[in-house]
């Protein structure tokens, strides 16, 4: 083996020993082919540096490489590729790889003057460039003789590299790429949780996003099912008291399995839809299909099974027509209408019709009345007014005996045993009772 052979062998063994295997490795153009091995490093921000190393490197040429990014332009990666070329120059003979490398992972901000925050223009046909000081354009200007000219780069190095579609939104991706980069950090780093007290790295917990709490995620894994199963899919919200943070939904299908996952997004959605004034539902109980309402319209027309509704009443659309009540909703719309404010009651009267109401309440005081005057049958339920008289009462309805203080029903053959019986709750108590007055009376009882 050549001192050459030995010193790349070397110095990619030190390179895989310092950095992982996600940011050094092979190109995957190298794979299984002939040709000269390549290999790819990645530094931070997306920048990668694909290389090859000849057979007479480092002791006569340097190696071939190209610097490629989604981020930099191209006239600020030609700067980037000259100053690789002068670092070769000042170390010839040498290895030169983990210089080039510690160079673009530490130094390449500062060379190219970007500073923080990043400003992104688009212009050209770049997709991006990096708005910068003239100090940083001198200084790219200076490597290719053109000093003091403030204008980008006009000979661009083949081996400058953009990686990117001129139409793409760059910016989405770099803060992504950001987003990336902090969780890893973040899973390398021991945090206690707050619920169970126990010391776990960063890759075992989940952060709250607004809050930066952090708990475990078996913790917060039996904590989110809870609440997704009795359908508090609004209350996924940082444990820390009084803190009002919310998991995203990608933190929560990270946790839950599929199934559960599936229910909260949908109750989720559900619940936003139904804080949507111009939202209904789709009255067929086959469909339930969310339905959207044009303004000033009580019609909805289901987008799934056109069925035409009204939005008030959820039946048929029957146009101008008042909206039809159940004998039940007829008893529970006095007190509704009693209790509305003046626009809730004329509101009312146009949705119903002032007959409905006024029926409505006229039904309603008269059943407020029976129940105040009058006991059921305890046979067939008709409505009986004791107006004078003994307790022994007899229904003209269904013709049934039966006693007013308990309602127990009385045999045909001795109907009075029940009162001249010791063990009876209403012993001696034939002749209990109070007048009322026979004016209001409905029914009566027989003579006795």
């Amino acid at each position: 083996m050549s001192e050459d052979q030995e010193a790349q062998e070397d110095e990619l063994l030190a390179l895989a020993s310092i950095y992982d295997e996600e940011e050094f490795h092979r190109a995957k153009s190298a794979q299984g082919g002939n040709k000269q091995t390549e290999y790819d490093i990645s530094f931070l921000p997306p920048l990668v540096l694909n290389f090859e190393l000849p057979a007479d490197y480092p002791s006569s040429s340097s190696p071939v490489y190209t610097l490629s990014s989604k981020w930099l332009s191209r006239d600020q990666m030609t700067s980037l590729c000259k100053r690789l070329d002068g670092l070769w120059e000042e170390n010839q003979g040498c290895v030169v790889l983990f210089t080039w490398i510690q160079f673009l992972k530490e130094e390449a901000f500062a060379f190219l003057d970007v500073k923080s925050p990043l400003e992104v223009v688009r212009g050209g046909n770049a997709p991006v460039e990096w708005k910068r000081s003239e100090a940083g354009v001198k200084r790219a200007g200076s490597l290719t003789g053109e000093k003091d000219k403030l204008e980008p780069l006009l000979e661009l190095d083949p081996r400058a590299v953009l990686v990117v579609d001129p139409h793409t939104d760059i910016l989405p991706q770099l803060l992504d790429f950001d987003e990336a980069q902090r969780q890893k950090v973040f899973d390398g780093k021991a945090f206690c949780c707050g619920i169970c007290f126990m010391e776990k790295l960063g890759s075992g917990c989940l952060c709250f996003k607004e809050c930066q709490h952090v708990y475990c995620k078996t913790c917060m894994t039996e904590y989110f099912q809870i609440q997704i199963r009795d359908g508090n899919v609004q209350c996924l919200n940082c444990p820390e008291p009084k803190c009002t943070s919310l998991a995203t939904p990608s933190q929560v299908k990270l946790l839950v399995g599929e199934e559960l996952f599936a229910r909260y997004d949908r109750l989720l959605l559900q619940s936003s839809l139904d804080l949507m004034a111009d939202v209904v539902y789709c009255p067929r109980q086959s469909c339930c299909q969310a339905v959207m309402v044009e303004p000033d319209t009580t019609m909805g027309i289901c987008p799934a099974c056109q069925y035409a509704f009204c939005t008030l009443c959820k039946r048929g659309y029957h146009g101008l027509s008042h909206c039809k009540v159940t004998a039940d909703e007829l008893r529970g719309l006095r007190d509704e209408y009693i209790s509305a404010s003046a626009e809730g009651k004329k509101f009312m009267e146009q949705r119903f019709g002032k007959r409905v109401i006024q029926r409505a309440v006229e039904e309603s005081f008269s059943r407020d009345w029976l129940n105040e005057n009058c006991k059921g049958c305890p046979r067939c339920g008709t409505n009986i007014q004791k107006v004078d008289g003994c307790n022994k009462m007899t229904c003209t309805s269904c013709k049934q005996y039966f006693c007013w203080l308990c309602l127990g029903q009385l045999t045909r053959v001795n109907p009075y045993s029940h009162f001249n019986n010791p063990s009876s709750p209403c012993y001696n108590q034939l002749f209990q009772g109070v007048d009322i007055d026979e004016d209001d009376a409905f029914w009566s009882d027989e003579e006795d």
